[in-house]
């Protein structure tokens, strides 16, 4: 029982650090840009200010940018993100334990995936267009093509790393093929698949201003490419920092859903 309370507190105490590390490093970064802002190191339109980038920030969160407010162009950019997202979810993942199951169904998927996955996003984004007009449809479609890929391949490499001795032994044990797949092949995948689902999320997240850099007119990619037209580098910076907290926010909720889901991840 000693121990465990031993264990217990270490690990509190490691937390503890960590995060004053994690913090730490955010404060070194922010005192660095406030420096070279201060002592004028670099042009005020390459590097703005934090003070100027805050300004700027209360500037369109009160007006707007371009006739619309900050919520829309990040609400228009969510709708986008989450809605491909799920798309990616619902499909890539049946599809990629399937494969993974299969080797004849991999054989038909995986040439299709591997032929298209190294492909930059705008190299096909004007067919999409092309064939889904210029709406949320062909941003949302270059989204999902974005996010496909890694998560099936995380499910397909899930499953082919399972021991075949869990699944000779579920077998034996009586268990039907429906059985194994979802009581020993799918339970198994879980921590594979949330790494998947993790990278998804950010490579979707990064295709976002290619997808809104066609007849867009809202989004916070939009914003930040509207803004390079004009020099205005503090909005670039806010459209930035606004697209990496909310990146970070979505990849902590897919972290808390994972603690929940895969408990026993990483205490093998």
């Amino acid at each position: 029982m000693a121990r465990v309370v031993s264990v217990f507190h270490s690990t509190k105490k490691q937390i503890t650090v960590e995060r004053l590390l994690t913090l730490s490093t955010v404060v070194v970064l922010v005192l660095l840009w406030f420096i070279v802002t201060e002592l004028k190191l670099v042009s005020d339109i390459l590097v703005p200010s934090p003070h100027k980038v805050i300004k700027s920030f209360f500037e369109i969160a009160k007006d707007g940018y371009k006739e619309n407010s900050l919520l829309t162009h990040l609400g228009d950019s969510m709708i986008r993100l989450i809605g491909s997202f799920l798309l990616v979810i619902i499909t890539a993942i049946p599809l990629g334990l399937i494969s993974g199951y299969n080797s004849k169904i991999r054989a038909i998927v995986d040439p299709l995936i591997e032929f298209y996955r190294p492909l930059p996003p705008l190299a096909y984004y004007t067919l999409l267009v092309l064939w889904m007009g210029i709406e949320n449809s062909s941003k949302i479609a270059l989204l999902y093509l974005a996010g496909f890929a890694p998560v099936y391949i995380s499910c397909v490499s899930g499953v082919r790393k399972i021991k075949n001795d869990y699944i000779d032994g579920a077998y034996t044990l009586g268990a039907n093929s429906r059985q194994v797949f979802f009581h020993v092949i799918f339970p198994a995948c879980l921590p594979d698949m949330f790494v998947g689902v993790r990278t998804a999320i950010g490579v979707a997240y990064t295709t976002l201003v290619a997808a809104e850099m066609v007849a867009a007119v809202t989004g916070i990619g939009w914003m930040v490419l509207d803004a390079s037209k004009f020099l205005r580098s503090d909005i670039i910076f806010l459209g930035i920092f606004i697209m990496g907290i909310t990146g970070i926010i979505i990849d902590g909720i897919i972290r808390v859903v994972e603690s929940k889901v895969v408990p026993w991840k990483g205490k093998e």
